[in-house]
């Protein structure tokens, strides 16, 4: 059985580039990443570039038969960020592939954000629009806005990392790569919460200042102060990494 579905963000050109998975897998790009299960490599047609993330397995033994494969989650994914609100990639194209009841390839497609950088980058290189005061504030309100719709709404991206957080030069954010994302209840969603903004922190408390922080973390709650729930979940999310880094 297989299932392939182009968007209408997939213009006519990519009609026959993108046809089905037989065509996405024998495409040739620009490698980027590659992993044991899937490879992501770019394309461009007609001066627009793609990001092709090709799955060439979900895993050993019965991960092959049970569960959402990796890439339907993240297709899955990025369409609830859409419906939510949350500007991420754009998919052009999405499917798999299953053979006997077990999965064996799949596909997602998404159209280049022009002009972004992740934001691991830019800490690495530790740029100066960290150092801009004005800078940070827009890109936190929009990051603790995103985070707080998932949070409400009982899903956690479980790989909120600075990698996965894009910015233009219009200090415009978008959230990508959610493949392990999912809904989650009572104390295994906060658990997960938790895990979420530790992530997030785990880069911020070397490049933004304490007080930078505690604003991303008050802009998150929508409140203006710290309460005494705050306290404790602020002392979880400061202390879930230590003695792993």
């Amino acid at each position: 059985m297989s299932e392939w579905r182009l968007t209408a963000d997939a213009v006519p050109a990519l009609t026959k580039m993108f046809a089905d998975l037989d065509a996405v897998f024998a495409l040739q790009g620009e490698l980027i990443t590659r992993d044991p299960l899937s490879e992501v490599i770019r394309v461009e047609c007609q001066g627009v570039r793609y990001y092709v993330k090709r799955y060439h397995g979900a895993g050993k033994g019965l991960r092959r038969f049970l569960g959402r494969p990796r890439v339907k989650a993240e297709w899955q994914n990025l369409k609830y960020f859409a419906k939510w609100g949350i500007a991420t990639a754009p998919i052009v194209a999405y499917g798999l592939e299953r053979k006997a009841g077990a999965f064996t390839r799949g596909a997602l497609i998404t159209r280049e954000l022009v002009g972004t950088e992740d934001m691991g980058q830019l800490a690495l290189r530790n740029d100066e629009c960290l150092r801009d005061s004005a800078w940070v504030a827009r890109v936190s309100q929009q990051l603790a806005s995103a985070t707080r719709i998932l949070h409400k709404r009982h899903f956690t991206h479980n790989d909120l990392k600075w990698r996965n957080l894009l910015v233009n030069q219009q200090c415009e954010l978008f959230l990508i790569d959610c493949p392990t994302g999912s809904f989650w209840w009572g104390p295994f969603l906060r658990y997960r919460i938790i895990k979420d903004l530790a992530c997030l922190d785990k880069v911020a408390k070397y490049k933004l200042s304490r007080a930078q922080r505690l604003r991303f973390y008050l802009q998150y709650r929508g409140r203006e102060r710290l309460g005494a729930s705050d306290k404790k979940r602020i002392r979880q999310i400061v202390g879930f990494f230590e003695g792993r880094e």
